[in-house]
């Protein structure tokens, strides 16, 4: 099947080879204005400039789609997400505001656990068809590739049956799908004073299925005060790493406890959150081949400090967008706001935003050399924006949906 796209007004992110961006490089978004595109089997086979179309493409495929007064760009690549989940939590939202505070609502049964008693209470089916129906959302919101962890179950079943439920999603959907294991998110009520026997189960009883069964990407653990410190996580991800799990950790959301160090030190693919970065932090990441993910909607849902995504790009770390998806944190799969709040609150440019939405969140998924950019080679992930006057008007606007629709693997979604 070959499809041409012409007539596009500006085609954003169009590079001839492909590596992960820091520093200055961040702020450069290479794009072509009054171009063409031509995918074949959903991969893109060539572009340029619509005077060069004849020479490139001497005999038109039947497929022609006008892109006339359309930016196109790759598809966003959410790279940290906690899609599975069994339901919201917005009582816990109203009790915020009614000022308590999270250790109250922890104390009542709310939190991390609420939602692990109700994932555990719901059936793989249940779990499927509301993760589906979020997949769906966020693909028609432009992701194209996504990240989803397991976390909810904090019980061998229940982390067994998350991670069977991201494998499902995998199998059914067209979007590029990695999994992480994050059994290592909080301790389970009964394992609050046992740290030692939870760890074991984690590496004795969950791992070796999840190995046997292929249900993991990736292994996660929350590193933070009151959670799972350095060394944990230490013995946690070494665990993970002799099944061919790559670590990729939440730290530094809360405290700078050593979590950056010691991520780097077991070369993690990336390091999430950071929130919090001592002056070591930055030195430390901006030296190392590890990717600092920022959640920006979990700063702003949470009322928190913005991550210093400034003091970052110019300290040359390699930095990433994603949105945290989750129920407690940031019930928000949206990573057209996650551009905009980048831009508004952390004072991203919107090429270095949308770079780090894109290419850099391919490269924090092990996808740079399939996704995030529009490169010969790569899969035909594509959003077409609609008339607006300018790349910059969509994190500008940013209570508007600019997108007119969204291609995967070189066809368009939800046009039935």
């Amino acid at each position: 099947m070959t499809t041409l796209i012409t007539n596009i007004r500006q085609l954003i992110g169009t590079r001839d080879e492909t590596t992960l961006l820091r520093g200055k490089e961040l702020s450069l978004l290479p794009s072509m204005e009054d171009a063409f595109l031509l995918i074949e089997d959903g991969i893109i086979a060539d572009y340029g400039p619509m005077y060069e179309l004849e020479l490139k493409v001497p005999q038109l495929p039947r497929d022609i789609i006008d892109a006339q007064d359309q930016f196109v760009l790759p598809a966003w690549c959410d790279s940290h997400t906690h899609l599975v989940f069994a339901r919201s939590r917005e009582e816990e939202f109203i009790d915020k505001l009614n000022g308590m505070s999270y250790a109250e609502i922890a104390a009542k049964g709310g939190g991390i656990l609420n939602s692990a008693r109700r994932l555990n209470e719901a059936t793989e089916d249940e779990l499927f068809n509301s993760a589906w129906k979020r997949l769906e959302e966020v693909s028609r919101l432009g992701t194209g590739a996504i990240e989803i962890k397991s976390g909810y179950g904090l019980t061998v079943e229940g982390e067994i049956k998350m991670l069977r439920v991201i494998k499902k999603l995998k199998e059914k959907s067209g979007l590029s799908i990695k999994s992480s294991f994050l059994g290592a998110h909080t301790y389970p009520q009964q394992y609050r004073d046992n740290h030692r026997g939870y760890i074991d189960q984690i590496i004795g009883q969950m791992l070796p299925v999840i190995a046997a069964e292929k249900l993991a990407d990736y292994i996660d653990v929350f590193c933070e005060t009151g959670f799972f410190s350095p060394a944990e996580m230490e013995e946690i991800c070494q665990a993970g790493q002799q099944y061919g799990l790559r670590p990729k950790l939440h730290v530094n959301q809360l405290n700078s406890i050593g979590g950056i160090g010691t991520a780097i030190k077991l070369n993690a693919l990336s390091v999430d959150h950071l929130e919090t970065m001592t002056e070591t932090d930055i030195r430390a990441l901006s030296a190392s081949a590890t990717i600092g993910t920022l959640l920006p909607t979990a700063a702003f849902f949470l009322r928190m400090p913005y991550q210093p995504a400034r003091l970052l790009i110019d300290s040359g770390c390699a930095i990433a967008l994603a949105t945290d998806y989750n129920p407690g944190s940031s019930p928000s799969g949206n990573m057209n706001f996650v551009v905009a709040l980048s831009c508004i609150q952390m004072k991203m440019l919107p090429e270095e935003a949308i770079n780090a939405a894109t290419l850099n969140g391919a490269y924090a998924m092990e996808l740079g050399d399939q996704l995030g950019s529009i490169t010969v080679g790569k899969k035909a992930n594509l959003i077409f924006t609609k008339p607006v006057p300018s790349l910059a008007y969509l994190p500008y606007a940013f209570g508007s949906n600019s997108i007119d629709k969204v291609m995967i693997g070189g066809e368009f979604i939800g046009m039935h």
